[in-house]
Parts: C-alpha cells; structure tokens; sequence
C-alpha cells in the first residue's frame, strides 16, 4: 500500500472524528496523513479546520495559508482564512479573503455569513471609538463584548476592553485578560499599561509607576502611559503635601490641595473616595460641617458602605442637630463595628432626637430660652390638663390624658430629666411671683394649695 492510499484513509478517519465532533483525534489523523502526503491542500485546509474548533485559530491560519501556496485556487480554504481573520480581528485579512471567495462563487453561504460578520464588525466600530472617546466605558464595553463574539481572539478588542473594565472598578477581570495577552505577548506595552492602569485605579500608586515607566520603555510613544504615569506621580505628590499641612494645622491650604488632587482622575473612585474622606476630616477642622456632610455623601456614594465616613457624617449631623439622619447612620455604623463609642454616639443622638420632639411638643424653637420653655410648658398643660376634660367622653378624657402626660415628659427632658414635685413647685413660685398663675393654672383646681406636698 502505497503513501498516498495510507494519507487518504487517515484523512477519512480523520472526517469520521470531525462528524463525532472529536477534534484532537481529527487533529492527529490529519496529522499523520500530511506527513504521508505533504503536498495536499485539502489535508492541510481540513487539519485548519481542527486547530479552528479546538480555539487555535493561528495555527489554523498557518494552516490555509501553507494549502493556498500548495494551490492558489483552492477557494475552500480562503474562507477559513476570513473565519481565522475574523476571530484575530485581522479585518484586512479577512476582507481580501471574503472578495476571493466571492469572485469565484457568489451563492456561498459560508462566504456570505462571514461578509455579513465582516459588515456588523465595521458597522460597531465607529460606536466603539465615539462612546471610548467620551468616557462611555459601560457602553463601550457592551460594544466590544458583542464584536468578541464574533472576533474573540482580538488582541487590540480584547484589551480595550480590559481597559475599560478598569474605569469601572472591574480590576479583577481587566488584570485576567490583560495576564493572558501578555502570556502569548510577553512584550505587549498596552498589556502591561492595563496592568499599571488597575494598580493605579486599586491605590497601588507605588506599584503601578513602574509598569508605566515598563510600557514606555517597550513603547516610547505609548500615550496613555506617559499621561497616567504624570497622573499617578500629581497624586502621590499632592497627597503626601495635603497630608502634611494637615498635620500642621494648615488646614485651610491642606483644603485647596485635597481638592486639586480630587480633579486629577475623575474615575477613580478608590483613591477619590479616600481624598474626599480626608477633606471632610479638613472641613470638621474649618467648621464647615455642611460641607464635610457633603464629602462624606460622595465617599459613601463612591465606596459603598464605609464606617469612617458614616461615622464622621453622623458625628457633623449630631452637630447640626439633624438627629434623625445621624441616628440613621449611627445604627448602620454599628452593623459594621460594634464599638462603645459608636454606641455612646448612637445614645446621644437618639437623645437629640427625643430633645427635638420635646420643643415639637412643646410648639417652641429648638433655639428657644428656659422662661419661653416654661411659658410654652404652662400653656400647653393647661389646655390639656384632665380636670379641664371631666366631662368629656371618656375616649376625648383619655386622649388629653396622654396629651398632657406628654407635656409634661417634654418638659422634663427639657429640663435635663429632672421631674418637679409640687414642693418644688411651690418653692420655684415663691422665688418667681411673677409666674404665680401659671403655675396655678397648671395644677387648674384652685383649691388645692400649691405647696401642700400632695
């Protein structure tokens, strides 16, 4: 049996993998007959084809190319040079191969589907560089997915894409991607810039320097690296002077510097979250609590839970007496630390609170003076007190009941707790005539001696 009848039957065998979709038996078969009989295309476009399903397209495309030198007309094998083209992302390629196979045979539908490929990639491009250029990373990202799938193998999609997925804080995967191009391009500058970009975006800023100064070096005309290795450097400089001139008390120009370094790199949302957490400790120092409110606000929205911030925002909300909000972020606080001190401020504004709906009760100001307390305190005790009510129903009795028995709590916590008997009563009446009356009407039988001790 000659080698030619040995090549044809391992090609056969070779067909029969390729039905039951056993691609590396296929690969081997195809193999051995090629070795038997080095001058067929068709063993070397079929063994493409294998390297193609089993995600190899570069050999594949070694592949067809070796079978079209073998034989130029061979059209079969141009379409697996534009499906090979079309995965690597080489349009080029696959645009000069689709035109081949469409001169020879329009009606092919193989040559149609990757015309129409061809066709959608072209048409997706344009949206891929105007939402880049705009700083549109989510929708950029949706566009360079739905490319991939059609080109999956395309270094220059593929770490577009792990750019973008480091603006959006998805470093984990970026750094995947950007580790699996430099495995088959050990020298790729927009690689290794990928890696520098997710230390940056991460507050690895010693680290990432280097992997910049690395890209430039690989690349001296790497754009993106000369800018954010100048950005980089601003934000270690700018955050070791703010830091300093705090420490100083120089909080006023520790404030204009925290802010420059805010305007450095919008996107950064790990290393801005940490800067405008500082500055709010600045504006505590300044006494600008609005604004350190403000600050803290945008770490949270930035960060996520995070107990410094909802701590130092409920400590500036318990000084601005927006107890209700500080309660709020006490008690979230305390799912995060249990602490006493976070407790201790949790009492005081829950304290706040209950001060704050005492002047409610009372129809007086929060700013309002003892007398204007007390004043307001008579008035309302007087509407409310249950003799007054005696012949009402017993609903409307009960209902004034607890009106009055929650002026009177108002009172006393306005008053730091303290309860009044009716001797002290009496004794204040005596030390203040003036508001004999007043304190008459609240007790409101007459007959009853104010100093009687009952």
């Amino acid at each position: 049996m000659d080698a030619n009848t040995l090549a044809e039957i391992k090609s056969t065998l070779g067909e029969s993998q390729c039905r039951a979709n056993n691609y590396e038996a296929a690969l081997r078969s195809y193999s051995e007959a090629i070795d038997l009989w080095p001058d067929s295309a068709a063993y070397y476009n079929n063994r493409a084809g294998c390297y193609y399903e089993l995600l190899d397209p570069i050999s594949a495309l070694a592949d067809v190319r070796h079978a079209l030198r073998i034989d130029p007309g061979f059209d079969k094998a141009y379409v697996n040079v534009a499906k090979c083209c079309r995965v690597l992302g080489d349009l080029f390629g696959m645009e000069s191969a689709v035109k081949k196979v469409f001169e020879a045979d329009r009606n092919s539908t193989a040559v149609n589907e990757e015309q129409m490929a061809l066709r959608e990639i072209r048409r997706l491009e344009p949206f891929i560089r105007s939402t880049y250029d705009r700083m549109f990373f989510g929708a950029t990202r949706v566009y360079l997915d739905y490319v991939l799938m059609m080109a999956p193998a395309t270094v220059g999609y593929r770490i577009l894409k792990a750019e973008c997925l480091a603006y959006l804080n998805r470093c984990h995967d970026a750094l995947e991607i950007a580790a699996d191009v430099i495995r088959q391009y050990p020298t790729s500058a927009d690689a290794i810039f990928v890696r520098g970009l997710c230390l940056f975006y991460t507050d690895n800023v010693e680290k990432c320097i280097p992997h910049f100064e690395h890209a430039l070096l690989l690349d001296p005309e790497h754009e993106k690296s000369k800018q954010m290795r100048i950005k980089a450097k601003k934000v270690k400089a700018m955050r070791e002077e703010a830091n300093r001139l705090f420490k100083m008390y120089r909080y006023r120009e520790a404030y204009l510097v925290f802010t420059d370094a805010l305007a450095i790199d919008v996107n950064n949302t790990v290393i801005n979250s940490k800067l405008q957490y500082n500055r709010a400790l600045v504006n505590t120092r300044l006494g600008f609590l609005v604004h350190a409110v403000e600050d803290c606000n945008n770490v949270l929205l930035l960060n996520g839970p995070c107990l410094k911030a909802l701590v130092l925002r409920g400590q500036c909300l318990l000084k601005l007496g927006i107890f209700e909000e500080a309660v709020a972020d006490f008690e979230v606080a305390l799912t995060l630390e249990s602490s006493e001190e976070i407790k201790k401020l949790w009492r005081d504004a829950k304290q706040g609170l209950q001060r704050l709906g005492c002047y409610g009760i009372l129809g007086v100001g929060s700013n309002a003076s003892d007398d204007d307390i007390r004043r307001a305190f008579y008035q309302k005790a007087r509407l409310h007190h249950p003799d007054k009510h005696a012949s009402d129903s017993n609903e409307k009795q009960e209902e004034e009941r607890h009106k009055f028995l929650e002026v009177v709590g108002a009172y006393e916590m306005l008053s730091n707790g303290r309860k009044f008997s009716r001797d002290e009563i009496g004794q204040e009446m005596k030390a203040s005539p003036d508001v004999e009356e007043m304190f008459r009407s609240f007790f409101w039988n007459e007959s009853i001696p104010l100093n009687s001790g009952r």
